[in-house]
């Protein structure tokens, strides 16, 4: 089974958005890191060198490949990356080995047989 590793870096308002998304569309489960700091064509203004900018998540999903395309398309259209600029941005990495998941891919195999029906 291949697998990609989808990151997510977005507001940490639209971080149960994306992850919902995510889930709704083949997403088995996620890492979220927060306290990310991230910066555009134009940096955020300061207030006497403090950061204006709100908080900002990094969400890592690791998903089967049959799964990642739609996965991240649905993420991006339900956060509005490419509505609105700064929201957020996410893209995904080919993983060449992975361990650990063997609940995940039980489950995985089950959505793609219903799929395959």
């Amino acid at each position: 089974m291949k697998f990609k590793l989808i990151i997510v870096m977005t507001e940490d308002e639209l971080t149960d958005i994306a992850v919902d998304a995510a889930r709704a569309h083949g997403a088995t489960g996620c890492t979220i890191i927060t306290g990310a700091r991230g910066e555009g064509l134009a940096p955020k203004k300061t207030f006497l060198g403090l950061n204006v900018a709100g908080q900002r998540d990094m969400i890592l999903l690791l998903v089967e490949e049959h799964h990642s395309r739609l996965i991240l398309e649905a993420v991006g259209e339900a956060c509005g990356f490419d509505v609105t600029p700064g929201t957020g941005v996410a893209f995904q990495l080919d993983i060449e080995d992975a361990i650990g998941l063997g609940g995940q891919i039980a489950t995985i195999q089950q959505e793609i047989s219903k799929e395959d029906l």
